[in-house]
C-alpha cells in the first residue's frame, strides 16, 4: 500500500510568470513598436534623430522582452539564466570586437594604400 504523503509539493513554475504577465509584455512590445513606427512616419522626430529614437524603442523593446518572455530577473529561481545570458552576451561581445580587431589590423597592414597601379605592375 503507498503512502500519501501529507508534505506540500514544490512550486516548479515559480520562476515563469501567469498569462497576465505575457499579456502586459505583448502590449508593451505592441506599444513601442508602435511608437517606433509612429516617429518615422509622422515627422515628429527630426531625421537626424530618427537612428537614435529607433534604438532607444529597440533597447527598451529587448528589455521588456527578456524580462516578460525570457523571465530574465534577480528572482533567486532566475539568477542563474540571467548569469548565463549575461556571459554570452559578453562571449559575443569578445568574438565580435576581436574579429574586427583582426580584420582591421590585417586591412591596415597587408593593404598597400601608397602603391599607385604601374608601381604594382613594375617587375623591380
Amino acid at each position: 500500500m503507498s503512502r500519501i504523503s501529507a508534505k506540500p509539493r514544490p512550486n516548479h513554475d515559480s520562476g515563469h510568470s501567469s498569462v497576465r504577465s505575457y499579456v502586459i509584455g505583448f502590449v508593451l512590445s505592441l506599444v513601442l513598436t508602435a511608437m517606433s513606427f509612429a516617429s518615422v512616419m509622422s515627422g515628429m522626430v527630426p531625421a537626424a534623430m530618427i537612428l537614435g529614437t529607433i534604438t532607444f524603442f529597440a533597447v527598451i523593446q529587448l528589455l521588456v522582452q527578456l524580462v516578460f518572455f525570457l523571465h530574465l530577473g534577480t528572482a533567486p529561481e532566475q539568477r542563474n539564466n540571467t548569469v548565463i545570458f549575461v556571459l554570452t552576451i559578453l562571449l559575443i561581445a569578445t568574438i565580435v570586437a576581436g574579429s574586427l580587431w583582426v580584420m582591421h589590423n590585417a586591412n591596415v597592414n597587408m593593404m598597400p594604400t601608397d602603391m599607385s597601379i604601374e608601381r604594382a605592375r613594375a617587375k623591380d
